[in-house]
């Protein structure tokens, strides 16, 4: 079913501060008899990390496109900085940046040519470009390298280069696919990092979508995507606190023993992994001394371990982030023979 769209007002960057960003209703893309998207629905503040977390084929990309207008909706409607995405496009397009998942530069340029040929296209002025293109290398640390061809840059440089570019413009909002894709673990910290330092120094809006649910925890707020549907949407703290329990992983002289006991004396049914009885219960930390002193088995290590993101994608969807991704694979090789 298609939403209405809510009525237009004035110029949306007249007094937009109190209303969001980003709003998203009954959102929805189908591709012949495949729904990618089916009927999302959330905002995000200005200011806001937002992620879109899911495995790859949850409808993550599909999304970012219809905010990007490079997809049209087939159904419900999306304002981005005040503006329908489907009857405004233009006006949107000035007001965002954009990071593909697969690099989008020109490798037999220079750093600053493709920097500058991203102005001419926005229309900077000259000395609007000549400062933001040297804030912004400086930030992602490639001022040095600014002269050199692209194509001589690792992939972690090629990717900090498009952030910058994605910036360039000065965009409300900045869309990140997979800006992390293919990076080693320091590289994808060292991005993180420039986009506190943007968000601290700008203010601007992050969207972005990822399967990495290490990234995830640094938004403020993540929304689960599986199958085209948001499954649930808060900040990754609130979100670990619904599932409830902490994981207690416990070694002991006798792990056998230490089963029966934990069952008979505190009412845990433990299992055996890895060498280790694993259970869970509701403070982890504040249920150690007991366990210590009441097991009646001794105790030769015990570990704490709070809820993850990955505890929470398991507990809304039923399976965990692996065995989604892989669902995922399988769904889209499907689809691709069915096209055929």
């Amino acid at each position: 079913m298609t939403h209405p769209r809510p009525a237009r007002g004035p110029t949306p960057e007249a007094g937009a501060g109190a209303r969001p960003i980003i709003e998203v209703d009954g959102l929805a893309k189908r591709f012949g008899e495949f729904e990618a998207v089916a009927g999302v629905g959330f905002t995000v503040g200005a200011g806001e990390t937002f992620g879109f977390l899911g495995p790859n084929g949850a409808g993550k990309s599909t999304t970012i496109n219809m905010l990007c207008t490079l997809l049209r909706p087939t159904a419900g409607w999306a304002r981005v900085a005040g503006f329908d995405v489907a009857a405004q496009p233009a006006q949107v397009r000035r007001r965002i940046g954009l990071v593909f998942q697969d690099s989008t530069l020109d490798t037999y340029l220079t750093a600053a040519e493709n920097l500058r040929f991203h102005a001419e296209l926005y229309g900077l002025h000259r000395a609007d470009y000549r400062r933001r293109s040297a804030q912004l290398l400086e930030m992602v640390e490639l001022w040095d390298r600014r002269d050199e061809l692209v194509r001589t840059f690792s992939g972690g440089m090629r990717r900090r280069l498009e952030i910058a570019r994605g910036l360039l413009h000065a965009p409300r909002v900045l869309f990140l696919d997979e800006p992390t894709l293919g990076l080693d673990p320091q590289t994808r910290a060292h991005i993180w990092s420039y986009l506190e330092q943007l968000r601290t120094a700008e203010g601007t809006t992050v969207f972005l979508t990822t399967h990495h649910l290490d990234e995830a925890e640094n938004c403020d707020r993540v929304a689960i995507i599986d199958h085209g549907r948001i499954v649930v949407d808060d900040p990754p703290d609130v979100l670990r606190a619904r599932v409830g329990r902490d994981r207690m992983v416990l070694r002991t002289a006798d792990d056998t023993a230490a089963a029966v006991a934990l069952r008979d004396r505190f009412g845990i049914d433990a299992v055996t992994a890895n060498g280790a009885l694993r259970f869970g219960v509701a403070d982890g930390e504040s249920f150690v001394p007991d366990l210590v002193t009441g097991l009646g088995v001794r105790v030769l290590a015990v570990r704490t371990e709070r809820p993850t993101l990955d505890d929470v994608f398991m507990t809304y969807t039923g399976r965990s982030m692996r065995d989604a991704h892989t669902g995922a694979t399988e769904q889209r090789r499907t689809f691709a023979r069915m096209r055929r």
